[in-house]
């Protein structure tokens, strides 16, 4: 699963990904990008309270079918909650093993304290000891959707980012893997199956504006089809140079974050699932010690590639908590939507019914909400997203 880039690929798709601006092709190593259709769909930005209403009512119609209402956090006897919520990426990252742990993009863990010097330094060697240079990515231990992450391209980034971020809180130190495709792998396997299978991919484009010579980095996203629909998320994002000209030719990246809800474009590549992949994924399950169900969020050095089950480099592991991302492609339709995360959760709570079956405990409602109150808690406390 090594990466292999050539000097001059890497310096071109990290200038890309750097948000630095560059005249090499966006979204290197992807299927061609289809701009064609709605650019979002009319759904894809409703308010989590509206749109998952219907979920709730069928995780409640799952719970008495399956006679526990949080069977699904038992999905993942290895994940605290079965990484439903509240979950320590370090924790859940830190017990691979084997092919996973080879599989996984590597990272140092920091606790922040209010003598914010002695925790640069701490960063310092931890980065030492784990091999990580700049630039290197930064990331809550305790989040999700692509909240608090931002790139450190030098020490400064880092010094402001520890700066930012809320004492007794820790943070994810990850080498940056310079590629531009990346994608959502969602991977379920039943206690006691040798073999797993995928059941949804999803593709994930980079947003950019490309310059015309004329415009301002302002008027090039507000003008996009796309990103003027979104402009509430890439303008506060690239507010220090929002009325430079940018050259023609000259693309400029809008998010780094490979988050739907941070403006990274979704697409649906169910359809590119190998056997190849799959069983490249059964392998890093072995490893991961009660682990049945989730997304490993990767970068890869092609789609290609990946769908051969090679070169790619795992950034996180999602449980129960993960969703079939690929539901926010704009052409998806509600009821597609509702359709594959209906079946999510239903493997969810059977895994997890099977495994309490099988002796695992479910974690307790007031124990889980301890969970949920902490991570919303935090949420709003941390370094804004790149």
């Amino acid at each position: 699963m090594s990466i292999i880039l050539s000097p001059d690929q890497v310096r071109e798709e990290a200038a890309i990904s750097l948000g630095q601006h560059s005249s090499a092709t966006p979204h290197r190593g992807m299927p061609p990008f289809d701009p064609s259709g709605p650019p979002v769909s009319f759904f894809e930005f409703w308010p989590g309270s509206v749109f998952y209403a219907p979920v709730v009512a069928w995780c409640l119609w799952l719970s008495l079918r399956y006679g526990h209402p949080l069977a699904l956090t038992a999905s993942n006897p290895g994940f605290p909650a079965g990484g439903l919520v509240g979950e320590s990426k370090l924790a859940i990252l830190g017990q691979a093993r084997g092919a996973a742990k080879e599989a996984i993009a590597r990272f140092a863990g920091i606790t922040i304290t209010e003598d914010r010097a002695a925790v640069l330094l701490q960063a310092r060697r931890a980065m030492a000891e784990a091999g990580l240079d700049f630039p290197l990515v930064m990331k809550p231990d305790m989040g999700c959707r692509g909240v608090g992450v931002q790139l450190a391209r030098g020490p400064c980034d880092l010094k402001r980012y520890i700066e930012a971020f809320p004492a007794g809180q820790s943070v994810v130190l990850q080498d940056y893997v310079a590629h531009e495709a990346e994608a959502g792998i969602f991977y379920i396997r039943y206690p006691g199956e040798v073999r797993g299978r995928i059941i949804s991919i999803t593709l994930k484009y980079f947003p950019h504006v490309t310059g015309d010579g004329r415009s301002t980095l302002r008027q090039l996203i507000e003008t996009d089809p796309r990103a003027g629909r979104l402009s509430h998320l890439y303008l506060p994002r690239h507010s220090d140079k929002l009325e430079r000209v940018v050259p023609s030719g000259e693309h400029v990246r809008l998010a780094f974050a490979g988050s739907h809800s941070r403006g990274t474009i979704f697409r649906n590549g169910t359809h590119l699932v190998t056997e190849a992949m799959e069983r490249a994924f059964d392998r890093i399950a072995d490893d991961l010690p009660g682990f049945h169900f989730g997304r490993f969020d990767v970068r890869a050095e092609s789609i290609a590639a990946l769908q051969d089950g090679q070169a790619f480099r795992i950034l996180e592991i999602n449980g129960a908590g993960g969703e079939s991302t690929h539901i926010w492609d704009r052409r998806t339709t509600l009821f597609d939507a509702y359709r594959a995360l209906f079946r999510q959760f239903a493997h969810a709570y059977r895994i997890g019914a099977e495994n309490i079956r099988r002796g695992h405990r479910p974690t307790g409602i007031m124990d889980l909400f301890r969970l949920w109150r902490r991570e919303k808690a935090l949420v709003g406390n941390y370094p804004p997203t790149q």
